[in-house]
């Protein structure tokens, strides 16, 4: 076994965590001595990061409440809890929230009042450009808390609406809190969304959806099913769930386990992704290769064209930089984007390394956070 390798690989999927709890389990003679202490070390580390977060999560949602912001917590922490039954399972290295976008001025300033400092000023905010997230970072500790909005999920093929969400919201608790918390069904949906965004290059996203669609007792498979209907994202659900049955035997309802499997498009994407999963996103797909996967999500020709457009020409941060304070500059953002898009993933293409040296790519870790073990 070249244990090396096998931790950087769990830690590049952020599985450590799950890595760390199997092994702890295993004989003495199975695992070198040095490796237990590393992944010991890892784990108290890991623990305290989580309960640092976890506290700060409580006092911004005690804040927030008496400021009659209402918000909703999403991955982190909560999910980690709902699938895992431990807050600590899962890596996370910030805390998401949705808040409405009629609140984001008023939650910037909230946030400032707090200690943050905002990456979107607010003059932005006031000229109405919309980033891909709205990130604050605490200068102190590092700490990075991300707002999502309607606008700003814009990976939902059809818009959000948010009211919709906080109807049907419900609470997690952990650490003796309560926390509010998307349904179990609009999680399902929303991680599913992501994973798709990010090409689910990461393991932790397919187990995320493997232990919330088989371990939710009750979960309400024809309102999920409806509500990515309504969406548009019927077949990024199906990719999702496909992904979690065929890679991690995820436990479902025989009648969604036919609807999936009638899916052939969603088969093929899966059949994708695991050619590309062995990477954990080190070797990312040239531009045409994504477009082409973009497409696919949406079942259609014409459905997957417009998906891809809307996605290409919606600005962010990156593409409205110059022009933050002006409202008016909307259409110039917006003709940028496909040109920054093209030049970042052709450079990404550029340098990505041919499958048969992939196994290299264990050798190092591809975040700053993250150590060479042994």
């Amino acid at each position: 076994m070249d244990w090396g390798a096998l931790l950087t690989l769990a830690d590049n999927h952020g599985l450590l965590a799950f890595a760390a709890v199997r092994l702890r389990d295993c004989q003495e003679s199975t695992v070198p001595s040095p490796i237990r202490q590393e992944l010991q070390e890892w784990q108290r580390a890991h623990t305290l990061s989580t309960l640092s977060m976890t506290a700060e999560l409580f006092r911004l949602l005690e804040r927030f409440a008496a400021s009659g912001i209402e918000t909703l917590v999403i991955k982190g922490p909560a999910l980690s809890a709902r699938c895992h039954g431990d807050p600590g399972m899962r890596q996370y290295g910030d805390l998401d929230l949705i808040v409405r976008s009629r609140d984001i001025r008023r939650t910037t300033e909230l946030m400032l009042g707090l200690g943050y400092e905002p990456k979107v000023p607010l003059p932005a905010i006031d000229a109405e450009k919309i980033p891909g997230e709205y990130v604050f970072l605490r200068p102190e500790t590092r700490l990075r808390v991300e707002f999502h909005t309607e606008y700003t999920l814009r990976y939902y093929p059809r818009p959000l609406q948010l009211n919709g969400l906080f109807a049907r919201h419900t609470c997690v608790q952990f650490d003796a809190h309560k926390v509010p918390a998307l349904s179990s069904e609009d999680e399902l949906i929303l991680i599913s969304i992501h994973g798709a965004k990010h090409l689910w290059e990461r393991l932790m996203w397919i187990a995320d959806i493997a232990a919330l669609a088989s371990r939710t007792p009750h979960l309400d498979w024809k309102r999920a099913l409806s509500s990515a209907r309504e969406l548009g994202a019927e077949r990024m659900l199906n990719l999702g769930l496909r992904l979690a049955m065929d890679l991690l035997h995820a436990a479902l309802p025989q009648e969604i386990i036919a609807a999936v499997n009638s899916d052939g498009r969603a088969g093929e994407l899966a059949a994708q992704i695991q050619r590309w999963l062995p990477a954990a996103g080190a070797a990312p797909p040239g531009l045409l290769e994504r477009a082409r996967f973009r497409m696919g999500l949406r079942g259609g020709f014409f459905p997957g064209i417009s998906y891809l457009l809307r996605l290409s020409l919606s600005p962010t941060e990156e593409d409205w930089a110059e022009s933050a304070g002006h409202r008016k500059l909307w259409l110039l953002d917006a003709l940028r984007r496909p040109f920054r898009l093209a030049r970042k993933y052709g450079r990404a293409r550029e340098a990505s390394i041919p499958p048969h040296e992939q196994n290299i790519l264990l050798e190092e870790p591809r975040h700053e956070k993250k150590k060479a073990w042994m």
